[in-house]
């Protein structure tokens, strides 16, 4: 038996765009395109809010006035008991006379000489983080029991899309906080593509590939804009090399010990490369961590005393060394407050200097670094 398309086929290009949305304003444009080219409308809109604390986002495709999603008889019907999926905005009166001469029609539909609207409600756990509003003239008449199938046909190919861009929001704030997190750490980390592009690069490594460039002095007086080292990247075009004769080994990291590449001048300057497989299935090629040392810095911090343990480019005054070695000794604030002769104001102060500087979060982090 030959079956029936359940969605227009002339829609599909619009829902691959629908689903292929990866922000607020590509969802939107592509609600608009589908929408359109599915029913005649005059006007529709769009209510995000999949946060409560966050404020809510609205979109309209002509001018509207403030409150519309937040009026009396669409907040009666969201606060009502089912959660229903698919309004239409005549449905929330007794009659239609009643809707002509209310308040809700004469400030919101009226002036876009509008007669006849739907609204499709999106929910999570019985709250509402999305409206889509879909209004008309009176030319173009009411909504069919055909073209309220077509919207409650749409409805889950709407909700796919969102729980998608939700995931993708999620997903970019998480990444943006690790990549904030990473950016504070003193280690020099770089991430290479399999074609030797930057994937990241922190703040730490830039400092490094300065002062492998340029030397420690020169390095202090200038922006950290150096390129990563030829040296590096000619060993990384080595792995390459190794990696593809080996046949893409389903593990590449255990047919490969870490390289490391010192500095032609400077030998206290060392890069380890390691050729990292982040696909469990071997599929995708691997990609290059590298983390970067000061064998210099890391020989004083392990023999010095504490003010010489600190991080590459970092200078802390005498107090601010005194407030990180007593940290180090276990001694609470107030503690190093009657050591040190200051006021429990000053060590929180120099404390939270100490840790800008260090670039540490923590006094934890700041007891490991100084070890």
């Amino acid at each position: 038996m030959k079956r029936e398309a359940v969605i227009d086929p002339s829609l599909e290009k619009t829902l691959l765009s629908l689903h292929a949305a990866m922000n607020v304003g590509s969802f939107w444009k592509a609600i608009q395109q589908l929408l359109s080219a599915a029913i005649p409308n005059r006007l529709i809109g769009l209510m995000l809010q999949p946060n409560p604390i966050l404020p809510m986002i609205a979109r309209w495709t002509s001018p509207m006035r403030d409150g519309f999603f937040t009026a009396e008889p669409l907040k009666n019907c969201v606060a009502g008991r089912p959660r229903k999926k698919l309004v239409r905005i005549s449905d929330l009166f007794s009659n239609r006379s009643s809707l002509m001469k209310s308040v809700f029609y004469r400030r919101y539909m009226s002036p876009q000489k509008c007669a006849h609207g739907v609204c499709l409600f999106f929910w999570k756990r019985q709250r509402l983080i999305c409206v889509i509003a879909f209004m008309r003239t009176a030319t173009q008449g009411d909504f069919s029991r055909a073209e309220m199938n077509l919207l409650r046909q749409l409805y889950p190919q709407f909700l796919t899309a969102l729980c998608r861009l939700r995931s993708l929001e999620r997903e970019h704030s998480l990444r943006l906080d690790l990549e904030g997190f990473l950016s504070r750490l003193p280690l020099p980390t770089i991430l290479l593509r399999w074609n030797l592009k930057p994937i990241y690069q922190n703040r730490a490594a830039r400092d490094f590939c300065a002062v492998w460039e340029k030397g420690p002095e020169d390095a202090q007086l200038t922006k950290a804009t150096s390129p990563i080292p030829s040296e590096i990247l000619d060993r990384c075009r080595l792995l390459k090399q190794q990696w593809a004769h080996a046949q893409r080994p389903i593990a590449p990291q255990t047919g490969f010990k870490e390289e490391r590449v010192h500095h032609p001048r400077l030998p206290h300057l060392r890069a380890t490369i390691d050729l990292k497989q982040l696909s469990s299935c071997g599929v995708a090629q691997p990609h290059f961590l590298i983390e970067c040392e000061d064998l210099r810095r890391d020989a004083a911090r392990a023999t010095g005393p504490a003010s010489s343990s600190l991080p590459h480019l970092v200078r802390l005054t005498r107090r601010e060394q005194e407030v990180a070695r007593l940290v180090c000794e276990g001694r609470s604030n107030q503690e190093i407050a009657d050591d040190a002769c200051l006021s429990l104001p000053m060590v929180k102060k120099h404390l939270h200097a100490v840790f800008r500087k260090l670039e540490v979060p923590s006094r934890s982090r700041l007891i490991a670094l100084m070890r």
